[in-house]
């Protein structure tokens, strides 16, 4: 293949891209729930750990600046969740047949699937900051630790959204996609940093929550918040995630030009 012929394909798999993102995004404008809901549950979170148990909950700082850089994580996390589902939903309504029936390259339809909700992560992100803020958080980092924050927190997101895409792509139904994906997604998210310190953890609990790729995630934030960055956590929260994105997207285009 002639560098021109890789080029060009390469062109229309990008404008492909971008306009099958415009058009979930559309939906979001559409069904702007869809954003309410992903930011109701973390703030119920936030609200019952900062005001019910947060006094209880020894972690050395201000639990409230503990604990948001763990609700960001968690809401990522919760809300690559969507991404199952909306991959779920189309294949019901016959809309990835009619993809699928395009001249256009397998992994296009997932990427603007997983790029929209990126975006969609974004403004959650901000938003979850904002209550943040409210609640007494403050960030002690450089503008530079804040920047290095968010790109973790949304490539952890790209990462669970790709998870969450196989998911959708196995079960091929919206019901079964939700309870399939928080089913598993719950337990491992307690089993982090998120709420409480690992170190307060029962030893056998510890061995699994200290490798955890949320708890890595979640003590590298933490740290850039905290004025306290923790790059080893960082990096090896980066590797997980780099991986876990080959894995589960390279399944999901394999899926998705099985499908029947």
């Amino acid at each position: 293949m002639s560098e021109a012929t890789f080029g060009t394909r390469v062109g229309y798999a990008l404008s492909d891209t971008l306009l099958m993102t415009k058009r979930n995004l559309m939906h979001y404008v559409r069904v702007p729930q869809l954003i309410a809901f992903a930011v109701i549950q973390p703030i119920m979170f936030t609200v019952l750990f900062v005001y019910v148990f947060g006094g209880a909950i020894q972690t050395g700082v201000s639990y409230v600046d503990f604990l948001i850089p763990g609700i960001i994580i968690q809401t990522v996390i919760f809300g690559s969740m969507q991404t199952g589902i909306n991959i779920a939903e189309d294949m019901q309504k016959g809309v990835m047949d009619r993809f699928r029936s395009l001249p256009i390259a397998r992994g296009t339809v997932l990427a603007a699937r997983t790029l929209s909700d990126l975006l969609r992560h974004t403004l959650a992100v901000l938003i979850m900051a904002g209550v943040g803020y409210l609640m007494g958080y403050r960030f002690h980092g450089l503008p530079g630790d804040a920047a290095l924050a968010l790109a973790l927190t949304l490539l952890v997101g790209l990462a669970f959204s790709w998870i969450a895409a196989c998911i959708g792509l196995f079960v091929r139904d919206t019901q079964t996609a939700e309870i399939a994906g928080f089913t598993w997604i719950f337990p491992v998210v307690f089993a982090s940093s998120i709420f409480v310190p690992v170190a307060t953890m029962p030893s056998w609990l510890q061995a699994f929550a200290e490798r955890s790729p949320i708890t890595l995630a979640v003590d590298a934030v933490r740290g850039w918040s905290l004025g306290r960055p923790d790059f080893d956590a960082a990096l090896v929260a980066t590797l997980w995630c780099a991986g876990l994105i080959a894995a589960f997207a390279s399944l999901a285009v394999w899926r998705f030009r099985r499908l029947a």
